[in-house]
Parts: structure tokens; sequence; C-alpha cells
């Protein structure tokens, strides 16, 4: 007779217990962190360790509580706007700068800080050394089957290095955005203002059509497109006046049904302006006809608050929504420009759904040129400068790779609350974003918008752990 022995299911019992235990205590989260003194710039700093919370555990600290049951939107990248002058930037410099700079921007590995995604200007944007289209022609001239389209001399800079990039980074995602049309389109002749004379439309179209399959000859896939940079501001040069009537007319019944005829699968994004008018994308999406070709609109704050995206997005739940453009202004103010972008932007567009999160712009060199006569923008700091082979990261490299280098493409965000219910204290000033990464991972973003420094509490599920920031200071949490 064999007779059950107790002590291997016990022994096994005592080791999964005390492995488990183990574990949540061993349990340690990433932690990389940006002081505004500078003393930390983007600097991994010892493992976060998670303890399990007991039912008796009292937290004496605010608490931001992760829910990775309540999802919001999926993320597609974060990045800056690639200008003709940036791509000239990185052209000027030695191939072995160049490369290594471009795997620090692009790729994961080492100190790569993995940027996803790029917007470029179709044609010249006010950051060019002069304007130009793809079908530029002597006055007089018209050429609406486009057998004058030509990339010209996007093929000198901006070709070439995103061929460069794409090879470090296959994954880009590439959105294009005309600040002009053709001047022999527009009613007042000029490249600066004016609107787009309705009788060339549809050449307009074929236009943007000419210009993804250029661009795809040459290996680089437009992902999406923007209908027009900055349709109410026709001071920089180039620009266009392009009213949300206009853009409506525009996309329902010249660009989409082109799209469509030409098997164009680049998504088409409305607005691409300043946040103080969502009733411009709104008006466009209430038109049904014009709805079904749109996937969703485009965001600057140089005018407006950043909840406004919300609005849009409650409006029409069903369509995406980008923030694709902020500059800062040299010669920088770090103390003031690395907060104000990580809580309007970083924070601020993805909690307003955001899928993606563009800088403006990714290169500038000590002189802030090249830029356009007639309103170019003379002092648009990069997120790099480069002088020769020497490079300067600037606040808004930082402000990009607190998020670009962890929240990966596919990404969705997550619920994150300072929550007063859980602990003593809570703080509203502990602005925070979380996502949760397509490998089961998760990110947390948190900076302490305050005047002094902040000890908090991370809590997700039974597991916590406790950290703190300096007045100012982000941090970014990844376990």
């Amino acid at each position: 007779m064999k007779f059950f022995n107790p002590k291997p299911a016990l022994l096994l019992g005592i080791c999964l217990l005390t492995c488990l235990t183990a574990s949540a205590q061993s349990k340690k989260a990433d932690f990389w962190l940006t002081n505004l003194d500078k003393s930390a710039l983007f600097q991994h700093q010892p493992g976060l360790p998670f303890q399990k919370s007991g039912t008796n555990t009292v937290i004496e600290t605010p608490v931001i509580s992760i829910n990775v049951r309540k999802k919001f939107q999926e993320i597609d990248g974060f990045g800056f706007t690639l200008t003709g002058g940036s791509a000239q930037h990185l052209m000027g410099m030695s191939k072995t700068a160049r490369t290594a700079l471009l795997r620090e921007l692009f790729s994961g590995a080492g100190n790569g800080i993995a940027m996803a995604y790029l917007r470029v200007s179709i044609g010249a944007s006010d950051l060019n050394e002069k304007v130009f289209s793809y079908d530029d022609l002597p006055q007089g001239q018209t050429d609406p089957e486009m057998k004058h389209f030509d990339l010209g001399p996007d093929h000198n800079d901006v070709i070439p290095v995103l061929k460069e990039i794409l090879a470090i980074n296959p994954k880009l995602k590439i959105l294009g955005s005309p600040w002009s049309p053709p001047v022999w389109m527009k009613d007042n002749g000029d490249t600066r203002g004016g609107s787009l004379k309705p009788e060339w439309y549809d050449a307009y179209a074929e236009y943007f059509v000419r210009y993804i399959r250029d661009m795809r000859k040459e290996g680089i896939r437009i992902d999406a497109i923007t209908v027009q940079n900055e349709p109410l501001h026709p001071g920089n040069n180039p620009s266009l006046l392009m009213l949300a009537k206009d853009q409506a007319i525009f996309v329902k019944n010249h660009l989409g049904p082109v799209f469509e005829k030409a098997k164009i699968d680049t998504k088409i994004i409305v607005y691409d302006h300043n946040a103080d008018k969502p009733e411009y994308p709104i008006s466009i999406l209430d038109d049904p006809e014009a709805k079904k070709y749109v996937n969703g609109s485009a965001f600057h704050l140089y005018g407006g608050t950043i909840d406004a995206l919300s609005k849009v997005h409650d409006a029409h739940p069903d369509r995406h929504l980008y923030f694709t453009e902020q500059w800062m202004g040299a010669p920088g103010n770090f103390e003031k420009d690395f907060p104000n972008h990580i809580k309007n932007l970083t924070i601020g567009a993805t909690r307003n759904w955001a899928r993606t999160v563009l800088e403006w712009n990714l290169t500038s060199n000590p002189q802030n040129r090249p830029f356009t006569d007639r309103g170019g923008c003379d002092r648009c700091l990069g997120g790099v400068t480069i002088d020769g082979d020497n490079v300067t990261r600037n606040a808004a490299y930082y402000v990009v790779a607190h998020a670009s280098k962890f929240v990966l493409p596919g990404s969705v965000r997550i619920d994150s609350e300072t929550n007063a219910t859980i602990g003593k204290n809570p703080d509203e000033k502990l602005l925070n974003v979380a996502f949760l990464r397509p490998d089961g991972k998760k990110v947390l973003i948190v900076m302490n918008d305050s005047e002094a420094e902040k000890k908090f509490t991370i809590q997700d599920g039974a597991n916590v752990a406790v950290t703190s920031l300096k007045a100012g200071s982000v941090g970014t949490f990844v376990w």
C-alpha cells in the first residue's frame, strides 16, 4: 500500500508563494529622467521597484493609478517635420556623422530614441531656401495633365535623407503637407496667400496623386496627406487661404474621388491648423459625402487650447486626430519650452485623442537658416542644431525622446488618474499619461507641474512603487 506524502506538495506551495512574492518585489520599472536645471537630460535612473500592497496598506502620497482595462486611441508615433532646410543641414554633414545622428534619431537600439513618424512638405515650406512647387511654369501657362510635374529640389536633400532614414527604420510613417499649390492654380498668381481656383480643383487632386506615385517610385510611401498646411494663415510664404467650405468641396468632389479612381490608399486628413477653430474640421466631417473620404483632422497649437481636439472627437468619434506641428523659438528657453511642450503636447494632445505628436522642425543651423523671404520663419529652432558635424540637442529633442523611445507604434493609451479615493493628498499638478505597448509593457509619463518636489505612488493593480520628481521634472517609467 502507498501512502500520500504531503511534504512535496507543501514544499511546492511554499516555493510558489515565495517565488510569487519575490517576483512582485523584484519587479522594476525602467526610469528615464529630465530635470529643468539640466542635471539630468533624458538620463536612465536606477530601476524603480514595485511592491505588493496589502489590504491595510496606508499610502501617504498622491497615487497615479493605472487602469489597463480602460483603453483609448492607438498611437502612430512621435517625431518632427523634416523640412527642406532640415534635410539640407543633414546633407551638409559628413556621411559618418549623418549616419550616427540618424541612427540616434530613428533607431531604438543603444541611445536611439526610435522616432516613428515624420512630416514633410509637399513642395517648399517656409523653411526652404526658396519657394517652389513640383509644377512651376512661366506666367500664363497651365498644366492640367501634370506633364511637367517633377519632384525637383527634393531630389537634392529630402529624398536622399528619407532613403537613409527608411534604411534604419523601414516602418517609419510619413505625412505630406502642402504649403501652396503651383502659382498657376491660384487666383492671385503669387506663392503667398490667394485661393485655389475652382477650375483647377481636379488638376490639384492629380497633383497629389503624382506626388504620392513619384515618391513611391523613389521607395518612399506617403502614409497620409493633409489637404493644406494652416489653411487660415495666408501670410506665410508659401501659403494658401482655404476656407472650410472650400476644403469640403475639394475633398468630396475632387480629391476623394480622384484618389479612389487612382486606387490611392494614402489617408486624407483635413484642417492642419490651430486648436482655436475646431468647427473647421467638424463642419467638413458633418458633410457625409466629404467625411467618407476623410481619415481624420490635424492640429497645431499656436491658438486655442488642446482640449479642442476632444470636441472634434466627441462630434465624430469614428475619425482620427493628429497633432502635427508646434515650434520652439530660437535661441530657446529650456526651462519654459520643455515643460510647456510636455504638458500641452506629449500629455495634453495624447489625452485628447491625438495619434501623433510632431514637433517643428527636425534640425536648424546656428543662423536658423534657410527660410523664405516675405514670411519665412527666421527664429525656428530645430530639435537638434547642426554646425558642420557638431550636434546640439535642444529642448524639443528631449520632449520627443521621452515618448518616442518607449511608446512604440501600435501602443494604446490607457487610463491613468491621480485618484483621491486611493491615497491622501492627491495632487492635480502631477500631470500624466499612460500607454500599453504591443509587447504588453506599460509606459507612464509624469510631469511635476508645480514649484516644489513631489513624492508620489504609481499603482498598477496590487503593485505599488514610490518615487519623486523635482519641480518641473519629467519622468518616463516603463515596466
